[in-house]
C-alpha cells in the first residue's frame, strides 16, 4: 500500500528537477507594441493663424493636438506673469508685506506707480500682476519672494523644469526682454501651454485671474489702486476660465489661456501673434484653435480602444497543477488588466500604441492578485498614462513542500 505513494514522490522529484533545469533557457518575449512608438507625423490642416507660433493642448494628459511652431523658443512677454504669480501663490502668504525697492519703482509702462519704501500686502500685489499687469509689481512679488530678481529667476526655472518645461529660459518676473550669458528671455508655445495648464487647477489662481476688478491700498494707507481685468476673453468666449496677455515690442502680441466646457479642457498659447495695430488677432486665433479641437477631437477611454489583448499571460517556471489526479505543468500564468479609465481627447487620425513594463517570466508560488507589471499608453507615441498587469489566478511552485502535501494527500487516500 504503501509503494505507489513512494513511487509517485520520486516521479514527482524527477519531474520537478527536470522543469527546473528547462526553466533556465525558457523566456517569453516581451509585449513591446509602444516600445518603438514615435510621432506619427501626421499632417494637420492649416488654421491659417496670425501667430509665429502656437499650441493647442489637451488639458487632461498634456498632449499637444494642435502646433504652429510649437516648440520654436521665443520671446513671450508678460505672459511670464503667469509663473510668477503661481510662484508667488506657493512659496508666499497672502498677508505677506512687500515693500517697493527703488530698482522696482524704475520699471516701465504698464506700472502700478509706486514710490521707494511704499508696503503692499502680497495678495494685493497679485492682482495689480494679473489683472492690470503692472510690471513693477512684479518686480516687488520677485524680491519679495526669493530675495532678488536674479534669485526668483532662478526659482522660475526650476519650476519651468518642474513642470515639464523643454526650452525654457525666464530672466525677468514680468516678461520684459532681457538677455544674460545663457540666451534671451523666452519660451516655446508648448511650455507656455503647459505652464498654464499646470497653473488653471490653482483654486487661488483661478480667483485671481478670472476677478475682473478689484481695489487695495498701501499699507500706510497713501494711495488707493483701481483695477480691471485686461483678459477680455473671458466675456468673448463661453468656457474661457482663465488667461494672461502680453506685449513688447520684440515679443508681438502674446496671449495664454485655459479653456473648459462640456468635459475638455484646453490650454492655448499664441506668441508673437501681431503687432499694433493687429491687437484683436490673439483672440481670433484662440477660437479658431477651440474650434479645431471640438470639431476633430472626441473624448474616449483610451483602455478600450486598444485593450492589448495579445498580453493575456504571463511566462512562469516552477509550476505545478493538480485537477482531479491529473498533473501538469503550466508554463503560462493567466493575467488581468487593472479596471480604471483613461479618458483621452482622440481623433479619427490618432494612433493608440501600448508598451509592457515588467518582468518577462515569474516564478511559482504566485497570488490571484498580485501585480505583475504596467501596460503604458501611447498616443502619436506621446506617452498619455499607464494601468497595472494583475495576475488572474494563483499557481503552485513545484517544491518539495508540494510533493510532501500531495504525498500526505495520496497515502491518506489510500491507507
Amino acid at each position: 500500500m504503501i509503494q505507489k505513494p513512494i513511487k509517485f514522490v520520486f516521479s514527482c522529484l524527477t519531474a520537478f528537477l527536470l522543469i527546473c533545469a528547462v526553466s533556465l533557457a525558457f523566456s517569453l518575449p516581451g509585449f513591446c507594441a509602444g516600445e518603438n512608438a514615435a510621432a506619427s507625423g501626421q499632417s494637420q490642416e492649416d488654421l491659417g493663424l496670425y501667430a509665429k507660433a502656437a499650441a493647442l493642448m489637451d488639458g487632461e494628459t498634456g498632449r499637444v493636438l494642435y502646433g504652429k511652431n510649437e516648440k520654436e523658443f521665443m520671446p513671450n512677454a508678460s505672459t511670464t506673469k503667469i509663473l510668477t504669480c503661481i510662484l508667488a501663490i506657493e512659496n508666499g502668504s497672502p498677508d505677506q508685506i512687500c515693500t517697493a525697492s527703488e530698482y522696482a519703482c524704475t520699471m516701465p509702462e504698464t506700472k502700478c506707480g509706486f514710490s521707494q519704501g511704499d508696503r503692499f500686502y502680497l495678495k494685493d500685489l497679485l492682482y495689480s500682476l494679473m489683472l492690470e499687469s503692472h510690471n513693477d509689481s512684479a518686480v516687488v512679488i520677485a524680491e519679495s519672494i526669493g530675495g532678488s530678481v536674479e534669485k526668483f529667476a532662478d526659482m522660475m526655472n526650476a519650476k519651468a523644469s518642474e513642470i515639464g518645461c523643454e526650452n525654457s529660459h525666464f530672466i525677468t518676473p514680468n516678461g520684459l526682454d532681457a538677455s544674460d550669458e545663457t540666451s534671451g528671455h523666452g519660451t516655446t508655445a508648448a511650455d507656455l501651454a503647459r505652464i498654464m495648464n499646470y497653473c488653471r487647477k490653482n483654486d487661488t489662481f483661478l480667483e485671481i485671474t478670472r476677478t475682473k476688478n478689484y481695489s487695495f491700498e498701501d499699507l500706510d494707507k497713501k494711495h488707493t489702486y483701481q483695477l480691471s481685468n485686461k483678459n477680455s476673453f473671458l466675456d468673448m468666449e463661453s468656457g474661457a476660465l482663465t488667461g494672461k496677455t502680453g506685449y513688447t515690442s520684440k515679443a508681438g502680441y502674446c496671449y495664454v489661456c485655459a479653456y473648459q466646457k462640456n468635459g475638455r479642457t484646453y490650454t492655448i498659447a499664441l506668441l508673437a501673434c501681431g503687432w499694433p495695430n493687429h491687437k484683436n488677432y490673439k483672440w481670433s486665433d484662440s477660437r479658431k484653435l477651440i474650434a479645431y479641437g471640438n470639431e476633430n477631437y472626441e473624448k474616449e477611454d483610451i483602455f478600450l480602444k486598444n485593450p492589448n489583448k495579445r498580453l493575456a499571460s504571463l511566462a512562469v517556471t516552477g509550476a505545478v497543477s493538480s485537477k482531479g489526479g491529473v498533473y501538469s505543468y503550466p508554463g503560462e500564468v493567466k493575467i488581468t488588466k487593472e479596471n480604471k479609465k483613461l479618458l483621452c481627447l482622440l481623433s479619427e487620425n490618432d494612433q493608440v500604441t501600448v508598451s509592457y513594463e515588467g518582468p518577462e517570466q515569474l516564478r511559482a508560488p504566485l497570488k490571484k492578485g498580485l501585480e505583475a507589471g504596467t501596460e503604458k499608453y501611447y498616443i502619436n507615441g506621446v506617452y498619455v498614462g499607464s494601468r497595472k498587469v494583475l495576475l488572474a489566478e494563483s499557481v503552485s511552485a513545484f517544491d518539495i513542500g508540494w510533493c510532501i502535501r500531495q504525498f500526505l494527500t495520496e497515502f491518506l487516500q489510500k491507507a
